[in-house]
């Protein structure tokens, strides 16, 4: 033990900065935690927007008039092998897995749900700004703040057809750490804000927690999305036929 002592100072005299550990280890299956409930939690990712949303004056009409389109048929993205796209990906999966595969320069999260696949980039591996393709699932940085990993996603589509709709504007922070369930379990806990000055009056956030799977394995899920772009253009092109 004093060796390492007298180690580990000799280094910090000559300037060298040393690290007692590194970020904790999130690789592995994980699944829907069912212990206690989770203030703000949201289950599943798709469906009806969550309850008591700040919206703007523009997102309410858009939510609404939405609803109004696909509410007689109850037609949902999911219907169409459509992923939630973010942040419902993330605060649910229907307790379907996820697993996360982790290298200090990535950390890469592959959702059962429909396949989907999102990747988190860390300094120099994230693309420069103009080069981010904007998507459903946007573009994910990351960076780590002593235990607890803080992913800034931005370059989203505008959605109105998941549970917390946004706009182009949105910018998802998710803080994700580790902790200890009732029974010992390691549980992953996700706390999520939203902000978006277009869509809501002030930030919107949620948590969610998922439950580690010892030697767990996600299973395919094969989906499409032209199908459901296909069905929306259907339902408002007969919306505009009845006016």
């Amino acid at each position: 033990m004093l060796v390492k002592w007298l180690l580990a100072a000799a280094l910090l005299g000559a300037g060298t900065l040393v690290h007692a550990q590194g970020p904790p280890d999130l690789a592995g299956v994980w699944t829907d935690y069912l212990g206690e409930p989770v203030p703000g939690g949201v289950p599943g990712g798709g469906g009806a927007p969550a309850a008591d949303l700040p919206y703007t004056g523009e997102a309410r009409a858009k939510v609404d008039a939405y609803r109004k389109l696909v509410g007689p048929t109850g037609d949902t993205p999911g219907g169409y092998c459509l992923g939630p796209g973010m942040p419902g990906l993330f605060m649910g999966g229907a307790t379907y897995p996820m697993e996360i595969v982790q290298r200090p320069e990535q950390v890469t999260m592959l959702y059962e749900l429909h396949n989907e696949v999102r990747r988190i980039y860390f300094g120099a591996r994230n693309l420069p700004v103009a080069d981010r393709i904007p998507g459903r699932n946007g573009y994910s940085s990351g960076r780590w703040e002593g235990d607890t990993l803080v992913v800034e996603t931005t370059q989203l589509v505008e959605q109105v057809d998941q549970r917390f709709p946004h706009s182009a504007d949105a910018r998802v922070v998710e803080r994700l750490h580790l902790a200890a369930g009732t029974k010992g379990e390691r549980v992953l806990v996700i706390d999520m804000t939203m902000t978006d000055p277009r869509f809501y009056t002030k930030p919107v956030t949620a948590q969610k927690k998922w439950m580690a799977v010892p030697n767990g394995h996600i299973l395919p899920y094969d989906c499409a999305e032209e199908g459901w772009r296909r069905r929306v253009e259907q339902l408002e092109e007969a919306a505009a036929g009845k006016r």
